[in-house]
């Protein structure tokens, strides 16, 4: 089975094998046989005292956008956060970490972004299927998707709609930085080894603070581009945004269902992912 080592997905100068490999290499896998990895130990959180719903969140499109939901059960609002998807979709493990953020009290809510396709695409395993289809969602289309996504927030009963964070993995960690650029109901985000390259010039744009989480190791996006981020981000006067760069982490070291996962950098990115949400007001 391959290991991802690109946001936008893993090229066959990227492919290494690992003990259960030799079927991965017959073509590009996806979440469905990334998930069937011998190395993988999926994290599985309980739902118990969680709501857990599919939404249908309006976005100006025929058919609105799916999602979604994890949040504690009972009364009262909560404090929000958007999870945006890696290329794969919104499969067990972007589901798991919706319900890992509804037990510390978030509604967290995790958008269908390549809904339009109708393709089930964690299902997937051909890689060039999985681009196609990821490939059709424009850039405005998904910030539009985000938007619509916070809107949809603020109009909930058990939803506190001042208090909304975000946070992506590879293709949603570029996601992120865009979200704090152009959603002005984001407080705060925190973007995990998402492409930097196109952003880049763009740090002015920040209107919420935003902390990226990068691997050293990560063959599609050099450590030279992380520079240069937080570079432009001191040079635009971004104080509250940063990169914490992970020196021995590859690309996806957070994803406990693939072998890139790497526990020390995960566990830390975590515990930072809720201090910079507790410090903007997001709790």
């Amino acid at each position: 089975m391959p290991i991802l080592t690109r946001p936008d997905g893993t090229e066959a100068e990227d492919l290494h094998l690992s003990r259960r490999g030799v079927i991965g290499s017959l073509f590009f896998s996806g979440y469905a046989l990334a998930a069937l990895s011998a190395e993988a130990a999926p994290i599985t959180t309980a739902a118990d005292g969680l709501v857990i719903e599919e939404a249908l969140i309006p976005n100006g499109a025929a058919t609105p956008l799916p999602a979604y939901v994890a949040r504690p059960a009972g009364k009262g609002r909560h404090a929000c956060v958007i999870v945006v998807n890696e290329i794969f979709g919104v499969h067990d493990y972007i589901k798991d970490v919706c319900r890992r953020l509804a037990r510390l009290g978030y509604v967290a809510v995790a958008p269908e972004f390549f809904y339009r396709s109708g393709v089930n695409l964690p299902a997937l395993t051909d890689f060039a299927e999985i681009r196609k289809v990821v490939g059709q969602a424009s850039i405005d289309q998904v910030d539009g998707d985000v938007r619509a996504t916070s809107a949809w927030m603020k109009a909930q009963k058990f939803a506190r709609g001042d208090r909304i964070g975000i946070t992506g993995f590879c293709w949603g960690g570029a996601v992120v930085w865009r979200a704090a650029m152009v959603d002005p109901d984001i407080r705060a985000g925190v973007a995990w080894y998402g492409q930097l390259k196109p952003l880049i010039a763009r740090a002015a744009e920040l209107k919420a603070p935003v902390l990226g989480l990068y691997g050293g190791k990560d063959q599609g996006i050099p450590v030279a581009d992380v520079e240069a981020m937080q570079a432009a981000l001191k040079a635009a006067g971004k104080t509250g945004s940063s990169i914490q760069l992970y020196a021995d982490a590859p690309h996806g070291f957070h994803a406990d269902y693939r072998p890139s996962y790497t526990e020390a950098a995960a566990t830390d990115g975590w515990a930072r992912l809720l201090a910079h949400f507790k410090a903007n007001g997001v709790i």
